[in-house]
């Protein structure tokens, strides 16, 4: 939770810093008149990274056996499609459906009746439908670009849960199929002679314990598990 605090704070110091440095320059615009349409639709790309935030579960006494147990992000993409609807000179609101790839580890070290460590490591793949909805805070334009914030809620389905398949003895990690996720982001439009293409970066953190409780030995080790994460967009409208 610190992390995404020192984030937040970063994102909002670049904000400001922009803002200050491009009012003292004037160029012609580009698509003047863009910003005076009710609706905007486009699509976006980029990439992202997943991880977990952990809480282990200290009442079970398969503790005796855990030395360490971490979680270890992995890079994915994204893709998805824009709609945007001014609702103010300064404000939208914005809906993007997304496909996300994406994966995360989660590394045990365990000791055995010998009382040797042995290592194991769980991978965990995910394909999510996202359906994010979120404020756009924007800046005045200045010149041929403009900076903005964004926060919002997005609901995350993943369609690769195993959620309520049976492992058939391979202990495998299970996360349940629904997720709910908090986000905070920060981008810059920039006026092209033809479209606005956005570079965004947007950190996410989730509301929900989807960790699957089953009969599993590495399940049990873990009390709550909920996702977080970054993803780098490029957006074209």
């Amino acid at each position: 939770m610190n992390i995404l605090k020192k984030n937040i704070f970063l994102i909002l110091n670049i904000f400001l810093c922009l803002n200050v440095v491009a009012q003292q320059y004037k160029k012609p615009q580009n698509l003047p008149r863009y910003d005076h349409k009710k609706i905007h639709f486009g699509f976006t790309l980029g990439i992202n990274e997943l991880n977990f935030n952990l809480k282990k579960n200290s009442n079970t006494i398969d503790n005796d056996s855990l030395l360490t147990l971490y979680t270890k992000s992995q890079k994915g993409f994204n893709l998805g499609i824009v709609s945007n609807f001014r609702i103010g000179k300064y404000a939208d609101l914005r809906f993007i459906p997304a496909l996300i790839f994406g994966e995360r580890h989660l590394e045990y070290t365990l000791t055995n009746d010998n009382e040797t460590s042995t290592f194991e490591k769980k991978i965990i793949e995910s394909t999510l439908i996202d359906f994010p909805i979120s404020i756009k805070y924007k800046s005045e334009r200045y010149n041929n670009f403009r900076t903005y914030l964004l926060a919002g809620i997005k609901y995350s389905m993943d369609i690769a849960s195993q959620d309520k398949i049976d492992d058939e003895g391979e202990e495998i990690i299970k996360l349940k199929k629904d997720d709910l996720l908090g986000e905070v982001g920060f981008g810059i439009d920039f006026y092209l002679e033809y479209f606005k293409f956005s570079p965004e970066i947007k950190l996410s953190y989730g509301f929900l314990n989807i960790i699957s409780k089953d009969d599993s030995g590495y399940t049990k080790l873990i009390n709550d598990l909920n996702t977080n994460g970054w993803m780098l967009s490029f957006t074209f409208e």
